[in-house]
């Protein structure tokens, strides 16, 4: 019966894939096709998530990284009865995703857009969509939670414990930034994190030996991953096997290869790429549908049983795991009452009381202060206040000055992974990602490098900028005269460039190479150090400092939509009583700070992360930021 049971949701993913593309008239069958089973495996049998509370701190992380084959996830959303957060924190019980919404995909202002997207959608950890980005990010979240464990956990409370897992495709391997993110997760041995590898072997061009023919297998064992291959995707046991090998693995990243087919089921399209990226036309529909065995007039069925099935399953697994949860923490308050006021509020991304003690003051002077210099004292300050700000430079903090290097601060390696400065390496793209990664772990993250090389991180650091995360980005020589390097190091056009073509974020940057004081550096109301959404970038001279202009500064008032909920009486809200953090929220004003929106703020048009519209008018964050997204 169970057997009967994992075959109907199986084909239930499938069928509604299909469905869903073809009414559209336009999407990716193939993919969600061939591997219905591996997430259905990993959500029903693996996966530690509640979908009542699709936010809660220790919950795993699901990357669909290949987002073109959305509606894996918008299936998976929709029959495990996930529930939507609001703008308010709060579940009113309202689902993430109805069948309605999966009959209007990719269509306008559907909650299940062509791509999962960010706070549009409860359930999407991260947007994705250009190939690649996702399982970098992951690494990100991979580095958070083994930061958080190092942070957070003592003897007898194990507060982060999660595992990643990022589904990739051909098209993500190919992706130069893949190989830069998995080459630093190799060696700074994230056992947390596991990518799962597609090998259909099929491009929407043809097949991939058009112009992929490496050893993907052997690539990563350089890597220094571990490394697993599931012969066949249908196979429910050897993929949850495999899974099993990825939990037992304990000093390095795990990478699983499944061997699948594209398209799975329809007779004339399966393993060609004519069932990659268009949909199958109502004749190959009915053939595939005939070969599950499922009615071939049926469009987008349920069949009885399969809601209660995921039920007892994925979801009475993960509401026991996220009770349990939040008892622990209610022990951990009392026992470690400082531990818990950060943990509370870092994940409503509020800052602690005092955050800006202490910053330095810059007096006039005539000879003045390098930027970076002035920068370098302010950031080591703002770290000692924030704990969980941390970050790095892609191989240059002697020249950006971005190296936190008061006491404790430490490198973050493969044995410490407690460290508050990360080192990169030469991989900005990636550097850009993995920051992505750590901010919506709700962690405070940087990363650093020349400003002419923000050029090999602009498709993360657009992505962040779509997602108004607050990452942070410290871009030094910026000015055209440093000359000695010649015209390559020399940014011409990249601060008009960043400022035109990204949206929603702030860059922080006066008149070029102008002679200043220090005092422009250091931190005030709204400066990126309080910003709690939308990435900044701060561009600072290697000569000089340079005044950042006034702006429209975001109200600190909006609430975050990927923030635990504090209405529910459950969960966060019902840690929030008594605890050591009551004043917590005068830290940046009279809201938890915000990734999301409310009515009426800047992204209000925006909807939340439940997908719920929020009223109001989208205003512009200022007068060089363009809008992007409006919809109602």
């Amino acid at each position: 019966m169970t057997q009967d049971l994992d075959r109907l949701c199986i084909d239930t993913i499938r069928t509604l894939a299909i469905d869903a593309v073809q009414q559209a008239n336009s999407g990716h069958p193939g993919t969600p096709m061939a591997m219905a089973p591996l997430v259905y495996c990993l959500w029903q049998r693996v996966l530690r998530f509640d979908p009542a509370d699709p936010i809660w701190p220790n919950r795993d992380r699901f990357v669909l990284s290949a987002g073109h084959a959305s509606m894996l996830l918008w299936a998976l959303l929709h029959l495990s009865g996930t529930k939507a957060v609001n703008a308010s924190y709060e579940v009113p019980g309202e689902p993430s995703v109805t069948l309605d919404d999966i009959r209007r995909f990719r269509q306008l202002d559907s909650k299940c857009p062509g791509h999962p997207e960010y706070r549009w959608t409860s359930g999407v950890e991260t947007t994705t969509g250009p190939l690649g980005q996702g399982v970098a990010t992951s690494v990100g979240m991979a580095i958070a939670g083994r930061w958080m464990a190092s942070h957070f956990d003592r003897p007898g409370f194990t507060m982060f414990d999660h595992d990643v897992y990022a589904l990739a495709g051909d098209g993500c391997m190919m992706e130069g930034l893949s190989g830069e993110a998995a080459s630093l997760a190799g060696h700074l041995r994230l056992a947390n994190l596991c990518w799962i590898y597609d090998n259909n072997h099929v491009t929407i061009e043809g097949p991939t030996e058009l112009a992929f023919s490496e050893d993907v297998a052997a690539r990563f064992l350089g890597y220094g991953w571990n490394v697993t291959r599931v012969g066949d995707a249908n196979d429910l046991a050897l993929l949850e096997r495999a899974f099993d090998v990825f939990r037992a693995c304990d000093d390095r990243p795990t990478l699983v290869i499944v061997d699948s087919h594209i398209g799975y089921g329809a007779p004339h399209k399966q393993d060609t790429s004519a069932a990659h990226g268009e949909p199958l036309g109502e004749d190959e529909v009915r053939l595939a549908k005939r070969a599950y065995g499922w009615s071939e007039d049926a469009k987008f069925l349920v069949p009885e049983g399969v809601y209660a099935h995921f039920g007892r399953g994925f979801g009475a697994r993960g509401r026991a795991l996220r009770e349990a949860w939040f008892a622990r923490f209610a022990q951990y308050r009392e026992v470690h009452p400082e531990l818990a006021d950060q943990l509370y509020r870092m994940q409503h991304r509020e800052l602690p009381e005092g955050w800006d003690r202490g910053l330095p003051e810059f007096a006039p002077d005539a000879k003045g202060l390098a930027g970076r210099d002035a920068s370098a004292k302010v950031l080591n300050v703002l770290a000692q206040n924030v704990p969980w700000l941390l970050g790095g430079s892609a191989d240059l903090a002697p020249s950006t000055k971005t190296r936190l290097t008061f006491e404790g601060a430490g490198d973050l390696t493969a044995t410490n992974p407690g460290g508050r400065n990360i080192h990169f390496g030469i991989r900005e793209h990636a550097m850009a990602a993995i920051v992505n990664g750590l901010v919506l772990s709700k962690l405070r993250a940087y990363g650093s490098t020349f400003f002419t090389f923000s050029d090999y991180a602009r498709p993360a650091i657009r992505l962040a900028a779509i997602m108004e995360i607050p990452i942070i980005h410290v871009f030094t020589h910026d000015s055209i005269g440093v000359g000695e390097d010649g015209p390559t190091h020399q940014p011409v056009e990249h601060l008009a460039s960043l400022r035109a073509t990204i949206p929603s974020r702030s860059s922080s940057r006066g008149s070029r190479c102008r002679p200043s004081t220090a005092r422009a550096t250091r931190p005030r109301p709204g400066s990126c150090a309080a910003r709690t959404s939308s990435p900044t970038q701060r561009a600072v001279s290697p000569t000089c400092c340079c005044s950042p202009p006034a702006a429209r500064w975001p109200s600190a008032s909006r609430r975050t939509s990927d923030s635990p909920r504090t209405g529910s009486g459950r969960g966060w809200s019902a840690c929030r009583r008594g605890s050591s953090s009551s004043g917590s929220r005068k830290a940046i004003g009279k809201a938890c700070s915000p990734d999301g929106c409310a009515p009426g703020s800047r992204s209000s048009r925006r909807r939340s992360s439940a997908g719920t519209a929020t009223s109001g008018r989208r205003e512009r964050s200022s007068a060089c930021t363009p809008s992007v997204r409006r919809r109602p």
